[in-house]
């Protein structure tokens, strides 16, 4: 596991502002960490990073406490909170030759591959104040992977860019999941573009971890291996004497809780008890369904 927080609690003032938050990001992960404004995100990021202090529990990187191995813990993370610090005035390419000289064994070759993975070849040479806000937010991620992190922590990467530089920045994060094998931690409002590329899902709301699942059982309302599928019928009366744990939706429509093995027997009952079926699907819900049912409606601002 490269990232593992558990029992994380912060304390200012008296104040509780993180209670018992446990997650964790491993190899090839893209995990959207969400929850509404003031809910504990940043703080959760703060504590994993060392920049603030953890009232109760562990945060290990790679196998090393924070707390305790500071040094080994955060030599393999990379992290871009908000917008990247950059160098308006030089190239791309100079901002990146002055990143790499705070880092051992960083070589030409590794900076051209940066280059290459985050799609800057044919402007690393022009100054940054010429780059798109997209552009930049790219050159921000490949300093943070010159060193070859293993994990990446992003907060709000996605603020103020335009459709198209939202799409590449998804490609990118993607990318490099797959190829370069990280852990990648996003925390972001915009929760449609998170589910179009991540695949683990936490929300947080008052410091407090609400939902931490994969996020495909999610969108497909699993439970204990069963979907959740919605049937129309022609009539849902006495329903229930033909099948089990049956909650009906109105006079025509009803949920069931199966898997995709059991839906022809649970057809077959119907046909035969002279039931008219008139549609069955599966009934997945969105990420932004999920997060205002998990926070009883609050919107992220």
């Amino acid at each position: 596991m490269i990232l593992e927080c558990n029992n994380l609690c912060k304390t200012i003032s008296k104040k509780e502002i993180l209670k018992d938050i446990s997650f964790n990001v491993d190899s090839g992960d893209l995990l959207g960490f969400i929850g509404p404004n003031g809910a504990g995100k940043t703080t959760t990021i703060k504590l994993i990073l060392g920049l603030q202090s953890i009232t109760s529990g562990t945060v290990k990187i790679n196998g090393f406490d924070v707390q305790k191995d500071f040094e080994k813990a955060i030599q393999k993370v990379g992290t871009i909170v908000e917008n990247p610090d950059l160098y308006m005035y030089m190239t791309g390419y100079q901002n990146l030759k002055l990143i790499s000289r705070m880092y051992k064994g960083i070589n030409e070759e590794r900076i051209q591959e940066v280059i290459k993975l985050v799609n800057l070849e044919n402007r690393i040479n022009d100054k940054v104040s010429k780059y798109s806000l997209g552009m930049r937010q790219r050159l921000g991620i490949a300093q943070a992977i010159l060193h070859k992190p293993n994990l990446l922590i992003l907060d709000e990467p996605t603020n103020g860019l335009d459709p198209e530089g939202i799409k590449q920045l998804r490609i990118l994060l993607t990318e490099l999941a797959q190829k370069e094998n990280m852990a990648i931690l996003i925390s972001s409002h915009n929760l449609s573009e998170l589910e179009s590329f991540c695949n683990k899902i936490v929300i947080i709301q008052n410091g407090k971890i609400l939902e931490s699942s994969n996020i495909e059982d999610m969108k497909h309302k699993k439970v204990d291996g069963k979907l959740s599928y919605s049937i129309e019928v022609d009539s849902c009366k006495d329903i229930e004497k033909i099948l089990e744990n049956v909650d009906k939706k109105d006079d025509t429509n009803f949920i069931i809780k199966a898997t995709k093995d059991e839906i022809p027997d649970i057809i077959n009952k119907l046909v035969s008890a002279n039931y008219k079926i008139y549609k069955v699907c599966e009934d997945q819900t969105t990420l932004e369904d999920a997060f205002l049912e998990k926070t009883g409606g609050n919107i992220i601002e």
